[in-house]
């Protein structure tokens, strides 16, 4: 059985993209954060440290987007698969991270990127 933790609508300022214009002006992203493990020790124990603190998945994934710069939405969701879990205890995530407002002439969407990926992804 694998329970899941969601974190939605993380906001955080980054220099990532392939322009200089993104790299030196910065812009907004929006990180979700899905975390799946065996969450059960928790709900049996109601008790804070048998759980995921969700404030330290807020720190690590703003301070892992506000440090360096990638030229890639893919290379910044990685980065977040690999230390949400190097530093957490569940087996498996699964990132969002989106581009707020591409530099694409006449798109006023979005651009994001997904990605799943369990622990064996951290010995490759």
């Amino acid at each position: 059985m694998k329970d899941r933790l969601f974190l939605r609508g993380i906001q955080v300022y980054g220099y990532h993209g392939v322009l200089p214009a993104e790299k030196q002006l910065g812009q907004r992203f929006l990180v979700d954060v899905i975390l799946f493990g065996d969450f059960s020790k928790a709900v049996r124990s109601d008790f804070r440290d048998d759980a995921v603190d969700y404030s330290q998945v807020h720190t690590l994934v703003c301070e892992a987007m506000e440090e360096g710069s990638f030229d890639l939405i893919e290379k910044a969701a990685g980065r977040l698969c690999a230390v949400l879990l190097d530093s957490l205890n569940i087996d498996s995530v699964e990132v969002t991270v989106e581009k707020t407002n591409p530099p694409i002439p006449g798109f006023t969407g979005q651009a994001a990127v997904t990605l799943h990926r369990d622990r064996s992804w951290l010995d490759e």
